[in-house]
C-alpha cells in the first residue's frame, strides 16, 4: 500500500505494558471527514485482526449511520498489521523474532497520545468496530472513560475467552509447524505454515450452519475447497507470517482489566466503563459467543445487549456478507449518536 494513502504518527521510543521498548514506533492512520469546530463529532474506527484502515471503509459511507458528510472518522491501524510499526517494518535490532509483546493497552495509550496530541481532541463521540477492533472499543471505554462517550463492539469482547484463545493456539501451531518459518527467523516467507494458518481459520470464520447450508456459494464458490484456497491466497499474499503471530498474541492477551488501573479485576474493569453501549454479538460466532456478551453487559453501567441471529458466523459483519446486519448496524449506530 502507498504511503501516500495514509498518515504517519510518530511516537519515538515506547515503554510497553511489558516493561519493554518498541523503538521509533509509529501509528499509521487515515481520517475522513472534517473535525467541526466544537470536537464533537469523532467516530474512532480501529482495524480489525486481518484488516488495514482500508476495509474499514466498509463500514461507513454517505448513506450509513457513520458519514463522512458529518463525522470526523479516523481509522488506526494496529501495531503489527505491517503499517503502523509491525515486524515486518520495525527498527532492525526488532526485525521478526526480535519484536516485543504488544498488548491492546499498549495500542490504545498510543491511539490516545495520536488524538489529543495531534488532534487536540478531548471526547470521541463512538468507538466502533468489528472484531479485535471492537476489542478496542472495550479497552478504549475501560482505559479513557471520561473521554468515550459510546462504543459499539460487534462480534467480540472485553476479555479473550478460553476457549477463543485454544483457537488462536491451533492456528499459530499451524504456521510455526512450518520448518521455513524457523521460530520467526526466516528469510523467505513460510508459504506452507500461511496456507495451513487460512484453512484452520476459515472453518472458525463461519458457522457449521453455514457449511451445512452451502452458503459459501453465495460468495461465488462452487464448493468447499474453493473457499479453502482463497483463504489460503489470502494469507500467503497480504500477510507475514511474524506480523500475524503478533497481532494473534494480542489477541489472546485482550483483556481490559490488565494494567495499572484495574489490576486483573475484570468486573470492576466492566463496571467502570461510563461510555453508552451498545453490543452486538452474532447468535453464530464461534470465536466471540453471545454469552461473552450477556456477561459484559450485566457489569456495563449503561448497556444494551442486541444479538444478531445469522448461520455467517462471525463473518456476519465482513462488509458486503449480510445486508441485514448492516441495516442493524446502522441502526444501532443512530440509537448512540442520538
Amino acid at each position: 500500500m502507498n504511503n501516500s494513502e495514509f498518515n504517519n504518527y510518530e511516537l519515538g521510543d515506547i515503554k510497553l505494558l511489558s516493561g519493554e521498548i518498541l523503538l521509533s514506533a509509529k501509528l499509521a492512520y487515515k481520517t475522513y471527514g472534517t473535525l467541526n469546530l466544537d470536537k464533537n463529532n469523532v467516530i474512532l474506527l480501529p482495524t480489525f485482526y486481518t484488516g488495514t484502515h482500508k476495509r474499514n471503509e466498509g463500514f461507513f459511507g454517505t448513506n450509513r449511520a457513520i458519514n463522512p458528510e458529518k463525522h470526523f472518522i479516523i481509522s488506526i491501524n494496529l501495531f503489527g498489521n505491517g503499517l503502523s510499526t509491525s515486524p515486518s517494518n520495525a527498527e532492525k535490532k526488532q526485525w521478526g523474532s526480535k519484536f516485543p509483546t504488544i498488548t491492546l493497552w499498549d495500542n490504545i495509550k498510543c491511539q490516545h497520545e495520536l488524538l489529543t496530541k495531534n488532534f487536540n481532541i478531548e471526547k470521541i463521540a463512538l468507538v466502533t468496530g468489528w472484531s479485535m477492533a471492537g476489542c478496542q472499543s472495550y479497552q478504549w471505554a475501560a482505559q479513557y472513560p471520561d473521554m468515550v462517550e459510546a462504543i459499539l463492539p460487534f462480534c467480540a469482547s472485553a476479555k479473550t475467552s478460553e476457549h477463543n484463545f485454544v483457537f488462536l493456539e491451533g492456528v499459530k501451531a499451524a504456521l510455526c509447524a512450518d520448518p521455513i518459518w524457523n521460530n520467526g527467523d526466516y528469510s523467505t516467507p513460510p508459504t506452507e505454515g500461511l496456507k495451513a494458518f487460512g484453512r484452520v481459520y476459515a472453518g472458525w470464520a463461519f458457522s457449521q450452519s453455514f457449511f451445512r447450508e452451502k452458503k459459501y456459494k453465495e460468495l461465488g464458490f462452487k464448493n468447499v475447497e474453493e473457499l479453502l484456497i482463497d483463504w489460503e491466497n489470502d494469507h500467503v499474499n497480504n500477510w507475514d507470517a511474524n506480523n500475524l503471530l503478533t497481532k494473534l498474541l494480542t489477541w489472546q492477551k485482550n483483556d481490559i482489566s490488565t494494567g495499572p488501573i484495574y489490576n486483573n479485576n475484570f468486573t470492576e474493569a466492566l463496571n467502570r466503563i461510563k461510555a453508552k453501549a451498545i453490543l452486538m454479538p452474532c447468535s453464530h460466532d464461534l470465536y466471540f459467543p453471545p454469552e461473552d456478551n450477556e456477561f459484559e453487559v450485566k457489569h456495563m453501567q449503561n448497556a444494551e445487549l442486541r444479538k444478531f441471529d445469522s448461520i455467517w458466523g462471525h463473518c456476519v459483519a465482513n462488509p458486503g456478507n449480510d445486508k441485514n446486519f448492516e441495516v442493524a448496524l446502522d441502526n444501532a449506530i443512530n440509537d448512540l449518536l442520538k
